[in-house]
């Protein structure tokens, strides 16, 4: 059995604590938890869990333990009890990582009425009531309750207790804060009156998104510096969405945050496994080499709230171990110190010893991959973060179209554009990367100009970083397409014909025509491009007898071109990914994997054959690579939450092999045995027996 103590104890208090805190358990207490919560059981769920880290609730709207800060809200059932104090040591004596949970969002009424100021004000001027909980407000994230009270709430508990870390949940506010202090601020900046609504087209709204930002990595600042003043190895770490690095000024994250915390705690509606990895992609996205940390709840996430509700053990499972196929680590909350249901256990135990038995490997290894996909961060941050995952489908489309085609890929961020982080893939992926500055386009036309190839669709580049549509694509050039018009849609009953013999409009057997977009604009390829599908000119879908086309195919639906630097693009010039992730249509996956391996230029450098969804995750070192297969395969995929797992049966994996060099060993991590292997064509084909939940294939080199 792994024993977590050995693991922590040379790290245990230092500035590189983080670094082995890979299974986490977090404990939200609720106000009467001091007198009806059981410590033993939660003692004994850390053993059972192999947890080596825990989040514990100490303060914010509620404090577990005496705290001497005017107006910092002590539970009324804590008595002369400290149960904040009480797990920390008992967590500490088995040589556990401990960060201490605050919560700044909500304030109590002696807090209101001594200091009106910290609470949010509505546009229509009055103080904003908890949406939940009308007995308590909400507190104006952008003013003097962060920057004065909560960091002496923070110098407290990092004063009185063994801890390695402050964890701020729901710090970020919510929404605009129309009182006059924050009116005025905004105003002193930027000239604007604060906005009455989310509007990308807004100045005010957008001056309004960047001042947020300013304030709030401000904020990151300041309490890092009051941890780090009292304990130097102790951090800040405040939780983010998988999005969240748009919000933030990256120096202030890369100078305070060792380590990221993503808060995305299970599936909701339509949203598929790979969500759990995805999240973790987003962070590396911009901080390749920074651990994350994923946080999974035991129960729903639905927007009815069951937050003290028990969900199946298949679905937190995957979750958690998408997460570790990935490469981000485990962590799992209960709200509630009381259990009444505690099938959730043994599930949490069953993920986090998958998660152990992997870590050796992985944890030696950095992702890697052939293709990316552009993270749209200066076009989605543009939209409220209410309003953004209308913009995010795009990228999701795409996302899903790759998993299915079974390529292993990770995203990119489109801050960090530097030829460094480009020159790390052979493609690119712009799913509808509207808004690029000449400085960012400049970037990815030097990619190419370097040999890279990039798949780009919709509106790609036709923006500018703020907004503004320009008079071509910026990016038309390496695109081989001029802009004409559009977009225009929605438009219904829509086709794309196939044109000529291409490899992107290969394998669809009988077909003359596919289903088309909903958005479509009018591109013209340049002369050294080819055109394999063209856009069928628009006819009626009723009454039935008119639903015929009247013209023949013309005007480019697929753009691709050889650029004669050693690369290839292609331009989908309609909203293929929003409409592969809306219908989920194969004759569109099928267009997208087309479309990537013919940009690629070359046969994947891994492939897996066999039956069943899988979701893929490269990493490699000098002495090797690591290849997980996370199993997607179950009777519930495209909505949660998850009843069963389907097992797959053998999956053949071709890897390419280094030049000068050939495989020592291939072993299957999890079923702890080695794999059977051939040669052939530079290639070794590795059989992979079965997967149940998760596989990491290991294969070193010598």
């Amino acid at each position: 059995m792994l024993d977590a103590r050995k693991q922590n104890t040379h790290t245990l208090r230092t500035p590189d604590w983080f670094k082995t805190a890979t299974r986490w358990t977090q404990l939200t207490f609720v106000e009467d938890d001091p007198e009806k919560y059981d410590p033993a059981f939660w003692i004994n769920v850390f053993k059972r869990t192999k947890s080596n880290a825990v989040c514990l609730s100490a303060g914010g709207y509620i404090a577990y333990y005496p705290s001497d800060v005017p107006y910092h809200y002590v539970s009324k059932y804590l008595g002369d009890k400290d149960i904040f104090g009480a797990l920390v040591d008992a967590a500490r004596k088995l040589d556990m990582h401990v960060m201490a949970r605050v919560d700044p969002h909500a304030i109590h009424d002696d807090a209101a009425k001594a200091h009106p100021e910290w609470v949010m004000i509505n546009a229509d001027g009055t103080p904003r009531r908890h949406w939940a909980y009308p007995d308590v407000w909400v507190t104006n994230a952008y003013g003097d309750y962060n920057s004065l009270f909560m960091p002496e709430v923070v110098k407290e508990i990092v004063r009185k207790y063994d801890i390695d870390a402050v964890f701020a949940n729901r710090w970020q506010g919510h929404g605009v804060d129309y009182s006059e202090d924050s009116a005025r601020r905004f105003k002193d900046m930027s000239g604007h009156a604060l906005p009455v609504k989310p509007d990308a087209e807004d100045p005010a709204w957008q001056a309004w998104v960047q001042w947020r930002r300013r304030v709030l990595t401000d904020m990151i600042a300041q309490w890092d510096d009051a941890v780090k003043a009292i304990r130097p190895h102790a951090s800040f770490i405040p939780n983010m969405g998988g999005a969240s690095l748009m919000e933030f000024d990256l120096s202030v994250i890369a100078r305070h945050c060792p380590f990221l915390v993503v808060d995305h705690q299970g599936r909701k509606g339509l949203e598929l496994g790979w969500s759990a990895g995805r999240n973790g992609k987003r962070i590396r996205a911009t901080f390749p080499d920074r651990p994350v940390v994923l946080i999974t709840s035991i129960g729903p996430e639905e927007e009815y709230r069951w937050k003290d509700a028990v969900t199946s053990g298949e679905e937190m499972q995957l979750w958690i171990n998408d997460g570790t196929a990935h490469g981000l680590y485990a962590w799992f909350t209960k709200f509630n110190g009381v259990v009444p249901d505690k099938r959730w256990v043994e599930p949490v135990a069953d993920a986090f010893g998958l998660q152990a038995a992997v870590e050796p490997v992985l944890e030696s290894m950095k992702p890697t991959a052939e293709i990316a996909v552009i993270d749209p961060s200066t076009t989605l941050r543009h939209w409220a973060p209410e309003e953004r995952h209308s913009a995010e489908k795009h990228d999701l489309g795409l996302y899903h179209a790759l998993v299915e085609a079974r390529l292993p890929f990770e995203l990119l961020s489109d801050q960090v554009l530097t030829e460094e982080n480009l020159d790390r893939f052979k493609l690119i992926i712009l799913a509808n990367a509207s808004c690029l500055s000449d400085a960012q386009n400049a970037a990815i036309r030097a990619y190419v100009d370097r040999g890279g190839s990039v798949i780009a669709s919709y509106e790609t580049s036709l923006r500018d970083e703020f907004g503004k549509r320009r008079a071509d694509f910026g990016l038309a050039d390496v695109l081989g397409a001029k802009y004409v018009s559009g977009p225009r849609g929605i438009v219904k009953n829509t086709y794309v014909a196939l044109s000529g013999d291409h490899p992107i409009n290969r394998d669809f057997d009988d077909a003359e025509r596919i289903m088309g977009g909903t958005r479509l604009i009018h591109a013209e390829p340049s002369a050294d491009a080819k055109t394999p599908f063209l856009y069928i000119p628009d006819f009626p879908d009723l009454p039935m007898e008119e639903v015929y086309p009247r013209e023949e195919p013309k005007g480019a639906a697929v753009i691709a071109r050889e650029t004669g630097k050693g690369g290839r693009t292609v331009y989908i010039p309609w909203n293929i990914g929003e409409i592969f992730w809306e219908v989920f249509a194969v004759d569109h996956a099928r267009l997208i994997a087309n479309a990537v391996h013919w940009a690629l230029g070359k046969t994947p450098r891994v492939t897996v054959k066999g039956k069943g969804v899988i979701d893929l995750a490269l990493r490699e070192n000098g002495e090797g690579l690591a290849l997980s297969l996370f199993n997607l395969t179950n009777p519930m995929m495209m909505k949660g939450p998850i009843r069963d797992n389907y097992p797959l049966a053998a999956q053949t994996v071709s890897v390419e092999i280094p030049e000068g060099r050939s495989v020592a060993k291939a072993w299957l991590v999890v079923a702890d045995r080695a794999a059977s292997f051939s040669f052939g064509n530079g290639r070794a084909q590795v059989e992979v027996p079965g997967i149940d939940r998760l596989e990491v294939l290991h294969i070193t080199w010598k």
